[in-house]
């Protein structure tokens, strides 16, 4: 085949530092998911859906291929960074977590995540991030300890 042909979509997930409800005000929360979509965009992996509460964000992305999945990561978490200390003077505090959980999609369940990600809020009205991240980490087969992943 002389072309390389790619179709990877990624579900990211990753907290505010501490779960720190830095997102409270849903219409910087909103500004913050369009800046990731933009971000992403930017990196060459443009966002099927953003969205998340005040202390997390859900990004399902379609990867490019000229990016690592750890490159996309750290600019999607630097550029925000920076860029919500700037629109919100009382958020010089800002930080996300160190880490992230990136999971595959497969294309066939594209429209069930981002109606997951669209679900955000009253999802969180039943269930805690760390409820979530275990549902997830199960469902995926991924192996955890409970002393590091919830920094």
């Amino acid at each position: 085949m002389p072309q390389t042909l790619s179709c990877v979509y990624l579900h990211i997930v990753f907290s505010t530092k501490n779960r720190a409800g830095f997102l409270m005000d849903s219409g910087l929360r909103k500004k913050m998911h369009a800046y990731l979509a933009g971000i992403a965009a930017n990196q060459g992996c443009p966002a099927v859906r953003v969205g998340g509460v005040a202390d997390h964000v859900h990004l399902l992305v379609r990867m490019g291929r000229g990016i690592t999945q750890s490159d996309l990561l750290r600019e999607l978490k630097r550029s925000s960074s920076v860029w919500v200390k700037t629109e919100s003077g009382n958020l010089g505090d800002f930080a996300w977590q160190n880490g992230a959980g990136l999971f595959s999609i497969s294309p066939g369940h594209v429209d069930a995540v981002c109606r997951y990600i669209e679900n955000q809020e009253s999802h969180h009205q039943e269930i805690s991030f760390q409820d979530e991240a275990r549902s997830i980490f199960t469902k995926y087969g991924i192996e955890w300890d409970e002393h590091y992943v919830w920094e």
